[in-house]
């Protein structure tokens, strides 16, 4: 039997030209955040998740994940702030409502204050596209947040509580919890630690509530910046069935000094991690991620134009066909 993926694509909440784009190139599920903010509606609220479910419906796409999770919720949970009970009620409420719409990933991540980091965004690659990277050189001087220094421990402890509250709500929904890897995975960065930085890092969330619906985001790029064997890696965790949605890109360097890359111009054996998600049965969402921006296109949305991702889609097509006729 033809082996396949779940093909998926970041895509805004609204209707844009880029829907009909990524369904041309093959995409047929869609990934989006949660609009937030004081203008739209509570996101754990059953309307707005339903009302977001059915306008990609309409348009031919299944939405089958969020990401990230609404930082007005999360950050509080990351770094253990006065209100961060109540948020985890909410956060709880979110997800219950995720599974009675049908939406069935949450992509959430870990990395406290910063979120993902990048020091340049305007890296020259092949023929002039404009790709992002991470140097920790040009951080090293940089002060500290307003949040001070933020230990390992103390965020491992907001973990384990997050985990033990949402993972129960998680199974009962019938929503997958996929912890994203921390990018760059360097720590610390101006004074708050980074913890999910390894990929034994990700067995230890795994394995802190263990649960078919407890597992993580796949994110070969940073993944990859770990200087782990990505093939590998990807049957370690695939045939636990603990991989619940994956990004597909990839970068040269090291944990504290990489440059992202196209997709077949980086480290990893790409084939071979194609082949890896083939042997362990994965077949759920799937993204490319992190595209370089081409020549006339505006660098509005640095990694997420759209002649890169179109070009990266048709490589990892092209990818699942090999993969498909090894003997």
């Amino acid at each position: 039997m033809t082996w396949s993926l779940t093909f998926a694509d970041a895509l805004p909440a609204r209707p844009a030209p880029l829907w009909t784009l990524v369904k041309q190139a093959g995409v047929t599920a869609a990934v989006t955040t949660i609009p937030d903010g004081p203008e739209h509606p509570p996101v754990w609220d059953y309307m707005h998740l339903m009302l977001l479910k059915q306008r990609f419906a309409d348009h031919g796409l299944d939405l089958q994940v969020i990401e990230s999770a609404p930082y007005s919720l999360i950050e509080a949970i990351k770094i253990g702030g006065p209100d961060r009970d109540e948020k985890l009620e909410r956060f709880c409420e979110l997800i219950d409502n995720m599974g009675r719409v049908g939406i069935r990933v949450m992509c959430h991540n870990f990395m406290a204050v910063h979120g993902p980091l990048r020091t340049s965004f305007t890296i020259p690659a092949r023929g002039g596209a404009l790709v992002m990277g991470y140097n920790h050189a040009l951080m090293a001087n940089a002060p500290l947040t307003p949040y001070g220094e933020v230990s390992a421990e103390r965020i491992w402890e907001n973990m384990e509580i997050f985990l033990k509250k949402v993972v129960p709500m998680a199974e009962k929904a019938g929503v997958y919890l996929a912890v994203h890897p921390d990018d760059p995975p360097w720590s610390p960065i101006r004074g708050v630690a980074r913890i999910l930085i390894t990929p034994d890092a990700l067995q230890r969330v795994i394995d802190m509530v263990p649960s078919p619906h407890n597992g993580i985001t796949f994110c070969q790029g940073t993944i990859s910046s770990m200087n782990a064997d990505i093939p590998a890696e990807i049957r370690r965790f695939g045939r636990q069935k603990a991989i619940h949605f994956v990004h597909f890109r990839d970068i040269e360097g090291t944990p504290d000094n990489f440059v992202e890359t196209f997709h077949e111009a980086g480290r990893t054996d790409m084939f071979e991690a194609m082949r890896a998600y083939k042997d362990v049965g994965y077949t759920g969402p799937f993204r490319v991620d992190h595209v370089p921006t081409m020549e006339g296109e505006e660098q509005v949305t640095p990694g997420y134009e759209t002649m890169g991702r179109l070009y990266a889609i048709g490589y990892a097509k092209g990818l699942i066909e090999g993969v498909n006729k090894l003997p």
